[in-house]
């Protein structure tokens, strides 16, 4: 059975049918229970009756007459219907309510044999007449001592649920096998709409894995299948995302790798025919598209790296002032800070957010480049920034959130000053990974300010 809803069905029905048969066997011995405990106290009232009517009635010589006004009489001060027979088994009268609940089938009756050999009939109330009015009787087989019960046995000859034209003992399975047959049609409709949509999320997976990224499965109701589709769907997302950005990644990357491998083919054909002057320039120029290619290849490593989110991150308590100090110094950048600022980061990561952004400060916003470490304002909660200001022509308002785009660059910068697009993007990234993010702001009296925000340790 390789379906699954068949398997759940199969499984909610035989536990059903479990159920079913354990119940039916408690009711019956129930039923049993509370017969014989009924057949026990009724048996008990009647022979009361019997002993009282037999010290009651006239005796087997008085006239018929006679027997049956006293019979008549005593069936109305007993409530209780009653017939009697001659010796001879004849029977010589009933009351109005035995005949009319003999004629009803309402009842059975039962027998009692006198000493002087009549048999005196009486009904037990509550039950029918078995299939066809059929009677069952047991008199009672002779007299015993004075004060012993003398009341036959009776025995039931139809089942308490009862069907007509079914034998004794069916009406209880008929009703356990409806509720049964009810039951589980009423199951089947549920398990397959659950299976139903596990075999819509299976299918959604498979074009998924086919290839299809934007394909998302549909998300129906509140309950576990729906969160799988649901985190499902935001896994999508996210693969899709992450395929996405690679492809444009690879894309730019083969495009920037272009220029400087150009530059450096031109070059290469020109060492044999250059004098010794243009050779040294042209190595030069060789030995700086090198430099720019290892520089490409390593910002897009890490870009892929850290969008990817391959490895957690490697964490050690960082001081930012001393970081930014030394990286400073490298491009002869003003540090602004007092006492040591720690945060809990990678040190490799934050180092290279720090030297992007001089870097980036020192190409394109003039000489004047300075860096601030400080606790973060009290309205932004615990922890720190990292400002990088420069003074150079600013960046556009619109153009504010797009620099930090894989590849994007400002119109007119690249041919001025170089660059490949990646190093703010890296920022972002690196700032995103330690809880942090990046925000470029226009500087009082013209520039740019660069901010990074993250938790302090």
């Amino acid at each position: 059975m390789k379906s699954l809803y068949l398997r759940i069905y199969a499984t909610v029905v035989l536990v059903l049918l479990l159920f079913a048969l354990v119940s039916g066997w408690i009711v019956e011995s129930h039923l049993d229970d509370e017969r014989a405990r009924n057949e026990q106290v009724v048996g008990e009232r009647l022979g009361a009756w019997a002993e009282l009517l037999e010290r009651a009635l006239p005796g087997a010589d008085a006239p018929a007459e006679v027997q049956l006004a006293a019979l008549r009489d005593w069936s109305q001060r007993l409530r209780v219907p009653l017939a009697l027979d001659d010796a001879k088994g004849q029977r010589m009268g009933a009351s109005e309510s035995f005949e009319r609940r003999s004629a009803e089938g309402v009842v059975r009756p039962f027998s009692f044999r006198l000493d002087d050999g009549r048999t005196l009939w009486t009904m037990r109330p509550g039950l029918r007449q078995g299939p066809g009015g059929r009677r069952a009787a047991v008199a009672a087989e002779g007299r015993g001592p004075a004060g012993e019960d003398r009341v036959g046995r009776w025995r039931p000859s139809s089942w308490p649920l009862m069907l007509p034209g079914l034998p004794r003992g069916a009406g209880l399975v008929v009703v356990l096998v409806v509720l049964f047959l009810a039951v589980a049609a009423g199951a089947y409709p549920v398990v397959r709409r659950l299976t139903r949509r596990l075999e819509a999320l299976k299918q959604g997976v498979d074009q998924f894995g086919a290839g299809a990224l934007g394909h998302r499965v549909a998300v129906s109701g509140a309950d576990e299948v729906a969160a799988v589709a649901a985190s499902f769907n935001v896994a999508a997302a996210r693969v899709e995302a992450l395929v996405q950005a690679h492809r444009s990644l690879l894309a730019n990357a083969s495009h920037e790798l272009r220029s400087p491998l150009a530059r450096m083919k031109m070059a290469v054909s020109m060492l044999d025919e250059a004098s010794p002057a243009e050779r040294e320039g042209l190595r030069q120029e060789i030995d700086k598209n090198v430099a720019e290619l290892d520089g490409l290849v390593e910002e897009v490593l890490l870009a892929s790296r850290l969008d990817a989110a391959e490895s957690p991150l490697h964490l050690d308590k960082v001081d930012l002032l001393g970081v930014a100090a030394e990286e400073a110094a490298r491009v002869g950048a003003h540090v602004e800070g007092s006492g040591s600022v720690y945060v809990s980061g990678d040190e490799r990561l934050l180092r290279r957010a720090v030297r992007n952004l001089l870097e980036n400060a020192k190409r394109y916003g003039g000489g004047e480049v300075e860096i601030a470490i400080a606790r973060a304002a009290a309205a932004r909660g615990d922890g720190v920034s990292i400002e990088v200001r420069d003074r150079g022509p600013g960046v556009p308002e619109a153009m504010r959130e797009r620099i930090f785009e894989p590849f994007f660059r400002l119109p007119g910068h690249a041919e001025q000053a170089g660059g490949i697009g990646l190093g703010l993007a890296l920022v972002k990234q690196i700032a995103v990974r330690h809880g942090g993010d990046v925000r470029c702001e226009a500087r009082s009296g013209g520039g740019s300010v660069f901010v990074i925000e993250m938790p302090a340790s």
